[in-house]
């Protein structure tokens, strides 16, 4: 169901009963296309063509939806079922399309996956990163963007584009996210002397 009720409107003859509740189902029924609707409305128009017994028949729809309005307006049919038919025919292709170019959209514009050095080798330059699901991918130096290879450390923060290469996924366009720091020497330890030897 929509968040906000289906609006119809009829001009130029009585809408029915019947032909009402036809055109509240199809309004409905475009939710499963799209959950984004906030508003339908739904103008059943007739007209005169060319004597009082000849009529048309036209069906408009104004979809709203988050920063569009799609307006659907077929022309006029010799029936007012084939109007409606076609009308919402062409809204669900409307909406499949919205929903497709949406999609799409979002895919383009996601920033690449995170993940983190869980491997590295810099004299062979090469490395695998661990990603969030605990795979590890191979990366080459080479796909390091900004030549900051040699700045990799274990632990550090990249995003990557995974693609598949002969031995399987690698790493490709690594983005260095926030190098780790890299672990502190160990400063050697005096030892303790023995007992009865003097210390120096």
């Amino acid at each position: 169901m929509m968040g906000t009720p289906v609006q119809i409107v009829a001009r130029g003859f009585r809408l029915h009963g019947w032909w009402r509740d036809k055109l509240l189902r199809k309004a409905e029924k475009l939710a499963e296309f799209c959950a984004w609707i906030t508003h339908c409305r739904v103008v059943a128009e007739s007209r005169h063509k060319h004597s009082h017994k000849d009529r048309l028949y036209n069906v408009r729809i104004d979809i709203s939806i988050p920063h569009h309005l799609l307006v659907i307006n077929r022309e006029a049919e010799p029936t007012l079922n084939a109007a409606i038919d076609k009308a919402f025919d062409a809204a669900e292709r409307r909406l499949e399309e919205r929903v497709r170019v949406s999609r799409h959209y979002v895919k383009a514009h996601e920033p690449p996956p995170e993940a983190r050095v869980a491997e590295i080798y810099p004299d062979a330059g090469y490395g695998f990163l661990e990603t969030i699901d605990e795979r590890r991918i191979y990366f080459h130096q080479n796909s390091v963007l900004k030549g900051l290879f040699a700045r990799l450390t274990l632990g550090s923060r990249v995003r990557y584009v995974e693609e598949q290469g002969d031995k399987g996924p690698q790493a490709r366009s690594v983005a260095v996210v926030a190098v780790a720091p890299r672990p502190e020497k160990r400063k050697r330890r005096l030892k303790a002397p023995r007992q009865g030897v003097p210390a120096l």
